[in-house]
């Protein structure tokens, strides 16, 4: 006995042909068209834009909305006037005079206690040349004072004289040069009485302690030692004040004119 054929089962998800199917190209066009008019550009409302600088300065900033303020320029450097740009120069040439003076004054004193000659004429030119040196400089002043036992070192030996000198004379100049670096002008008349107090000292109360000691009471010793001292500091005067001067003219002609 045959079975009949089974009857055809239809498929329970049939394919959808309109879904796999693109539109016609005429429709597609269509529809673009339609959108295109129905399209509107949106602008921005001018009214409706938002101030945000009142904003802000509503808000309570008070510096924004303002103009930034203005920067200062930096200040112009003015350019050096001829007296500031002579004055190294000034200086060096100054200190060049200061060191060639104070090595011609050593020459000239260590050339006298070398050679041979009469120890008023030493002592004159020892005291006076010790303080013209001191005025360029003071090693200058204690070196000259060192230069008046050089003739112990020359073939000719100094007089006997000397040996005196070279202690008496030796203290007091290194008591008028430790004064007279102390100050300035004003301490110049402390320094020469204290110069002078000392050798009239000794020559008052010297023989008293050694009767010996005859040379300090000798007129041409203390007019020899006095006269040297007074022209010494007489040209350290001199030099003081003009010093003084041209430093006060100096500082008034570079000082910057007043307004009228």
């Amino acid at each position: 006995m045959t079975t009949p054929p089974a009857p055809e089962q239809s498929d329970p998800h049939p394919a959808t042909e309109a879904q796999g199917e693109s539109p016609p190209a005429s429709e597609v066009t269509s529809s673009a068209a339609a959108d295109a008019e129905q399209t509107v550009v949106a602008r921005p409302d001018v009214s409706s834009t938002v101030d945000l600088s009142k904003s802000l300065a509503e808000d309570g900033d008070p510096d924004v909305g303002r103009p930034s303020p203005a920067r200062a320029a930096p200040p112009l450097i003015p350019l050096p006037s001829r007296a500031e740009e002579e004055r190294p120069h000034r200086a060096r040439f100054l200190t060049f005079l200061r060191l060639l003076g104070g090595w011609a004054v050593l020459g000239a004193l260590a050339y006298t206690m070398w050679t041979p000659g009469e120890w008023q004429n030493s002592l004159l030119l020892w005291v006076a040349l010790v303080i013209v040196a001191d005025e360029f400089g003071g090693w200058f002043g204690y070196l000259a004072l060192l230069l008046g036992g050089l003739g112990y070192l020359s073939p000719t030996p100094p007089p006997a004289q000397w040996l005196i000198i070279l202690p008496l004379v030796g203290g007091a100049l290194m008591a008028l040069l430790l004064v007279k670096h102390s100050g300035g002008v004003l301490v110049l008349p402390f320094a020469g009485l204290l110069f002078a107090g000392t050798l009239l000292a000794v020559a008052r109360f010297g023989p008293k302690f050694d009767p010996t000691l005859k040379l300090p009471s000798d007129d041409t010793f203390l007019r020899s030692a006095l006269i040297a001292m007074i022209a010494g500091l007489g040209f350290s005067l001199v030099r003081q004040l003009a010093g003084l001067w041209l430093r006060r003219r100096a500082q008034q002609a570079e000082a910057p004119a007043l307004p009228a």
